[in-house]
Order: structure tokens, then C-alpha cells, then sequence
């Protein structure tokens, strides 16, 4: 890894506690936020572009200064493991970024909110692919059995919002998610 990689990442991502510091510290890490390149969902390329637009998108959230902690915490980890994920058919959903990514953070932090919502932070875009694919049942299982484990749903849900309204994604499964559980909408902080 190049020295310019490592100014480049501090350069995107600002961080502002102890734990952002050691954790865009930590090689493994850093590797994982270099990963990426310009797709569909992820114009902005690398990951570390990602999480800035994320983060930029939680700064517009009228929220606690607990809430504010947890979301960047996720943003910083959410994706940054996209680089180790099984995408081998079937899927080894034991190897999926999220789970990859709570694991690592285990070692950083207890707080069941934040692994969690780490680990669940597409599940809300799954339910909605089932649906999307005429799979009705299938979307409506998900959905509760997400709803009923789910610790803190507000959290997973505000960080849906933020992780949405990044690059060119399709804005489908927020506003059905919101509108198929009656969700008070954030997405006007960010017009």
C-alpha cells in the first residue's frame, strides 16, 4: 500500500473519536476501504468514497449524540469487508461483508446496537428484493423475523436512510420499506 493511500484515506474520512482512529489505523481495515471501483449503486468507486457520502448524509440527521456515535461507527464498518465476501453461488451468508464486518468490530466494541445493526444493515434492501421478484411470502418472513430481532430498529432504519441516499442507488426499498411499515420519513434532511 502506498503512502498516498493512506493520505487519500484520511483525507475522506475524518475521524473524530479514539476508536474511528484505530480502526482506520488497522491494515486489514485499510485494505478494505481501498477496495472498490466506479459500479452500478457505487458510482464513487472505492469504499472510503462510500462512506464519506454516508457520513455526510448522517451530519444532516437531526439526532443524539449516542445515535450520531453508533451510525458513523457503522458507516466506517459497514462495507469496508466487501473485499473478503463469498459471492460464490450459493451464497455462504457466514461469508457476507455484514457478518465479516460485525466479527471485526467484536473485537473493538460490545455494544449489541452497533454489531447488530453492522450485520443487519442490507436486510432491509433483501426483504424488499424478495418482494421486488414477486416473492411476497418469502419478503413478508424476512421482514418480520428482521422486525423481531432487530434490538434497535430506528438505528438499522436511520442508517438505511443514509447508506441509500448515497451515489446512484435505487430508492425502491426505502420508500417501500417506509411505506409498508408507516415509517416518519428522513429523507427531506436531504434535499
Amino acid at each position: 500500500m502506498s503512502v498516498a493511500h493512506n493520505i487519500i484515506i484520511e483525507e475522506i474520512i475524518h475521524a473524530e473519536t479514539a476508536l474511528e482512529n484505530r480502526l482506520l489505523s488497522e491494515p486489514e481495515f485499510r485494505q478494505g476501504l481501498l477496495w472498490g471501483k466506479p459500479r452500478f449503486g457505487h458510482p464513487e468507486g472505492t469504499i472510503a468514497l462510500h462512506i464519506n457520502e454516508v457520513l455526510d448524509n448522517i451530519d444532516k440527521l437531526p439526532i443524539q449524540e449516542y445515535e450520531r456515535t453508533t451510525l458513523r461507527l457503522v458507516a466506517i464498518a459497514h462495507d469496508t469487508f466487501k473485499n473478503k465476501e463469498d459471492r460464490t453461488i450459493p451464497r455462504n451468508w457466514n461469508m457476507h461483508h455484514s457478518v465479516i464486518a460485525k466479527n471485526f468490530m467484536k473485537k473493538y466494541s460490545n455494544d449489541p446496537v452497533l454489531l447488530q445493526t453492522i450485520e443487519l444493515h442490507d436486510e432491509p434492501f433483501y426483504c424488499w428484493l424478495h418482494m421486488h421478484r414477486g416473492e411476497t411470502e418469502l419478503a413478508e418472513q424476512r421482514l418480520q423475523k428482521l422486525l423481531s430481532q432487530t434490538i434497535n430498529f430506528n438505528m438499522l432504519y436511520l442508517f438505511f436512510v443514509c447508506d441509500t441516499l448515497t451515489g446512484d442507488k435505487v430508492l425502491a426499498p426505502l420508500l417501500w420499506l417506509e411505506e409498508r411499515l408507516d415509517l416518519e420519513s428522513y429523507r427531506g434532511y436531504f434535499l
